[in-house]
C-alpha cells in the first residue's frame, strides 16, 4: 500500500509544482540529471552482481527481451498505417516493450503470490533492466539521430549514456573486486529513483491535452496491458508450464510501462509529452488491468 501512495504523491507533486509555478520552467531537466546520474547507475550496481546464473532464470530471463522485441514488431505494423516520426515510433516502442516489473510489479506479485513469487519477480526485473539498459537505449539513440545514423555515433550516446556504463561495470568488476561494501549507499541512491522519476512525470504531465494522443495511447496500452501478456501466458500454457514461476512470469509481463524508458525517452528529446502520459495513464489502468489477469492466470 505504501507504493501505491508514493506513487500518487510523486506524481501529483510534480503536478502540483508545475501548476503552480512554484519550481522554474524546465525544472525536470535537473530531475533526470539525477535519475541518469545517480539513481539508475546505483540500481545497476547493487543488483546485477547478485544475479546468480542458472537454467531456471531461462523464462523470466527470455519474457522482457520478448515483449521487447515484439513491441518493435507491432509499432512498425501499425506505422504502416498510421504516420508515426521517428521519435514517437521510437517512444512507443519504449514505452510499450518494458514493464514496471519492480515498484509496481513487486508489491503485487507479493500481494498475489506471496513471497516466493517476489524472489521470481525480482528475476524478471534483473532481465528487464538488462534490456532497457541496451537495446532500450540503443533504440532510443538511434531515434534521437535524426535520420542522420552512423554506427560510430550511436556507440558514442550508448557507451557515454550513464546506466549503460554501469551496467557494464556491474557485470565486469565484480568478477575482481568485491562491491558489496557500498551496498548500503548504493541501495540508498537506488531508492531515490521511483519518487524522482515519477516527480519528473508529474512535472511534464498535462492530461487536459490527452486527446491529440488518444490513438497512440490507446494502442501503446493495448499492446502493453493485454496483447503482450497474452502472448507470454499463451506461449507458457502451450508448453504446459504450470509452475509457479511459469504465472509470475506472465504476471510481470502484464505490469503497466516502465518508468525508466519514459525518463530515457525525455533525456534524448523523443516526444516526452507522449511518454510521459502513457507511463501515467498506464500506471492508473494496470491496477485494474493486473487484478484481472490474475484470474486468467489461474488457468495455467
Amino acid at each position: 500500500m505504501n507504493n501505491f501512495i508514493l506513487i500518487a504523491l510523486a506524481i501529483l507533486s510534480g503536478v502540483a509544482a508545475r501548476k503552480y509555478k512554484k519550481l522554474p520552467e524546465n525544472s525536470y531537466v535537473a530531475v533526470n540529471f539525477w535519475v541518469i546520474y545517480v539513481a539508475l547507475p546505483a540500481i545497476a550496481l547493487t543488483y546485477i552482481p547478485k544475479i546468480t546464473w542458472s537454467t531456471e532464470l531461462i523464462l523470466p530471463f527470455l519474457m522482457p527481451l520478448l515483449v521487447f522485441g515484439l513491441s518493435f514488431l507491432f509499432i512498425e505494423i501499425i506505422a504502416r498505417f498510421i504516420q508515426l516520426n521517428t521519435a514517437t515510433k521510437a517512444v512507443l516502442i519504449l514505452l510499450s516493450g518494458f514493464g514496471n516489473t519492480s515498484f509496481l510489479g513487486f508489491p503485487l506479485t507479493e500481494a498475489y503470490y506471496g513471497n516466493d513469487g517476489l524472489e521470481i519477480a525480482i528475476l524478471c526485473d534483473q532481465a528487464c533492466f538488462l534490456v532497457v539498459s541496451t537495446l532500450g537505449v540503443i533504440t532510443a539513440a538511434k531515434a534521437s539521430s535524426q535520420g542522420k545514423f552512423h554506427f560510430s555515433s550511436l556507440l558514442k550516446k550508448v557507451f557515454s549514456f550513464p546506466p549503460f556504463l554501469a551496467f557494464i561495470i556491474a557485470v565486469i568488476v565484480p568478477q575482481f573486486l568485491d562491491l558489496s561494501p557500498l551496498d548500503s549507499l548504493l541501495e540508498s541512491l537506488g531508492a531515490t529513483l521511483v519518487p524522482m522519476a515519477l516527480f519528473s512525470v508529474g512535472l511534464q504531465l498535462q492530461l487536459k491535452a490527452w486527446k491529440s494522443d488518444f490513438k497512440l495511447l490507446t494502442l501503446s496500452l493495448i499492446y502493453k496491458l493485454i496483447l503482450a501478456p497474452l502472448v507470454i501466458f499463451s506461449i507458457i500454457f502451450l508448453l504446459n508450464i504450470d509452475s509457479l514461476t511459469g504465472k509470475v512470469t506472465v504476471f510481470e509481463a502484464s505490469m503497466s510501462p516502465m518508468v525508466t524508458p519514459a525518463i530515457i525517452a525525455t533525456q534524448y528529446g523523443l516526444n516526452p509529452k507522449l511518454a510521459n502520459l502513457i507511463l501515467s495513464v498506464g500506471i492508473i489502468i494496470s491496477f485494474f488491468s493486473t487484478f484481472i489477469w490474475s484470474f486468467i492466470i489461474k488457468f495455467l
